[in-house]
């Protein structure tokens, strides 16, 4: 026991004599009694902040500073068979690898207000069918790959990338203590994964899972880096998909309750439709909306629907606004399609249950992954004699009528054309802004945040981030101003100060409308990966008169479809 405290003070008095005390008070976090009360969800109270104040201290302190406190070490270029060259998991020591970039006000304004990122994007499917014996199954729809975003140099800049996909296990696993897991693992093959010329986008038209995989959820893992010598460090990292169910088949009977959220497809959910002719591959047709928002039968693109249940009740008249109704999809559902894309959408139409091209009039079970079916329009010139359904002829989306059954009341006969296989879709997308320059490192793994909870207000409020990737070091970021004090939790979770508003909007001391501020995540070499999540400080109202009492401080976190946005009374 002597001898570890004697190590402990050694320790201390090294670290004392090698750095500079500084006392910032826009580091210092306030009372506890300015507190209402602990984060919500988050099992730690917020006093957890004092404890951790020397470390936090020592981070931004080294995040003000102009010093470089250690060099980039060299990348080599890795195989196709692991990411070999990086750590995928950081932590406190590995971050400290990172080149050291501090990064000003005015590079993030400039950010900011040119938004010059680089986006990838991996659409794919939620469920895929396993290959049996020598036969293989391709993924349908085929995951795609999107490049978005200025950052990209255009032409240039794709022709000198490289980019390969595969499936594998997560990358960036988390144990039960929060902490990143040491086990990396990915499929042994690989494949290129082209772009078409002059797209951004690339088709893997060729994955498939094997017999022997008996895995039940898989990820794709795309692999990203230039060829030749375009940069000094070719490697841009390794992106994950969405988890990805695996099935045998679709099923064909009544799901239960804890199957059904994985299994069925629920109101306000994305799905992709898909026309097979004669079960031949080469035929496949997607239902997309091409640049002139025109609903095609597209041989190489397909798009991403919301699907709404509407009621059956609701007026045939197409409007731009509609209500909508929660639960699991059913057939005889009256429903919307919404391009996820560009917002175009279909007329209201109901959903039908096919059998072997043969409509089921009085299906009503609920519709499942990969289920055959057909889509009658609601509002068209139908009769007792002909309904018109969804169709394709050639790359053209048009309605064709089908032949009811003379012996069978509740069934219509219909050609292949009207009919459509129904899949849950799903993405990842990860953004990311080298503000300084080229980095060493590769910019995987992205930090993602999902959701954000505030805590306290006025000059003592916080918030919470949840999402993933989450790594030591990282800065959280309102708008152009970094926030005083940012505490790593664990991979899951974030939680810093609120700058006062004095900092973020200088020279409006006093203003009378909300201001709204993205946030961001700032890794150590300059890296900024902008979050879908916005921070809004609300003025006060007027001064009150004397002897009138103070308006109470007002709290709320309101969420939206593509954004979660947090408020707090200034």
């Amino acid at each position: 026991m002597v001898n570890m405290q004697l190590a402990m003070y050694q320790m201390l008095t090294n670290f004392a004599s090698n750095s500079t005390p500084r006392e910032d008070s826009s580091l210092r976090f306030r009372s506890l009694s300015d507190h209402q009360s602990p984060i919500i969800n988050h099992q730690k109270p917020i006093k957890r902040l004092c404890h951790k104040r020397p470390r936090l201290v020592k981070a931004n302190n080294r995040t003000s500073s102009g010093t470089t406190t250690a060099a980039a070490s060299n990348l080599n270029m890795p195989t196709t068979s692991s990411p070999v060259g990086f750590n995928g998991n950081y932590n406190d020591e590995s971050y400290e690898e990172l080149e050291h970039r501090p990064l000003t006000r005015e590079i993030m304004a400039t950010y900011l207000s040119t938004r010059r990122h680089r986006t990838v994007t991996v659409h794919h499917a939620k469920v895929a069918q396993k290959s049996y014996g020598n036969e293989k199954r391709f993924f349908c729809p085929p995951p795609c790959v999107y490049l978005s975003g200025d950052g990209w140099n255009h032409d240039f800049e794709q022709d000198n990338l490289c980019t390969m996909i595969g499936i594998g296990e997560p990358l960036y696993l988390n144990d039960n203590n929060g902490s990143p897991s040491g086990n990396i693992t990915q499929s042994s093959e690989m494949q290129h994964l082209p772009f078409d010329n002059g797209k951004r986008f690339g088709a893997a038209k060729t994955l498939f899972i094997s017999d022997s995989d008996k895995r039940k959820h898989i990820n794709l893992n795309v692999k990203m880096m230039y060829t030749a010598d375009f940069r000094d460090s070719p490697y841009i990292g390794m992106f994950e998909s969405r988890k990805i169910k695996v099935i045998s088949k679709p099923s064909k009977k009544k799901q239960s309750v804890k199957n059904a959220e994985s299994v069925c497809i629920q109101s306000g959910t994305k799905i992709a439709l898909f026309n097979r002719l004669r079960s031949q591959n080469v035929s496949t047709r997607f239902l997309h909306v091409d640049e002139r928002n025109q609903f095609e039968a597209s041989s190489h693109e397909w798009g991403s629907f919301y699907i709404h249940l509407v009621d059956n009740e609701e007026p045939c008249m197409e409007s731009v606004t509609f209500s909508v109704k929660e639960g699991f999809v059913q057939y005889g559902s009256t429903v919307k399609l919404v391009c996820s894309v560009t917002n175009q959408s279909l007329p209201y139409m109901v959903i039908r249950k096919v059998d072997k091209n043969r409509v089921l009039l009085d299906s009503d079970e609920p519709v499942s992954q990969l289920h055959k079916c057909a889509f009658e329009f609601k509002n068209g010139p139908s009769s007792s004699s002909s309904i018109v359904y969804l169709c394709l002829t050639g790359e053209r989306i048009v309605g064709i009528a089908g032949k009811p059954c003379p012996n069978e009341r509740f069934r219509v006969d219909i050609n292949d054309s009207a009919c459509w296989t129904i899949i849950s879709t799903d993405k990842a997308e990860y953004t990311w802004f080298e503000a300084c320059g080229p980095v060493s490192h590769p910019i995987t793994p992205v930090p993602v945040a999902r959701h954000i909870v505030v805590d306290g207000g006025g000059t003592a409020a916080t918030i919470e981030l949840t999402g993933e990737n989450f790594a030591p070091g990282l800065s959280v970021w309102f708008g152009e101003t970094e926030s005083p004090c940012t505490d790593y939790r664990s991979t899951q979770t974030i939680v810093a100060e609120v700058p006062q508003f004095s900092s973020v909007m200088p020279n409006m001391p006093w203003i009378q409308r909300p201001i709204s501020t993205p946030i961001s995540l700032v890794r150590r070499d300059g890296v900024v990966y902008l979050t879908p999540l916005m921070f809004t400080y609300t003025p006060q109202p007027a001064p009150p008169r004397k002897n009138t009492p103070s308006p109470p401080a007002v709290l709320s976190v309101t969420s939206e479809n593509n954004f979660c946005e947090s408020e707090i009374l200034i």
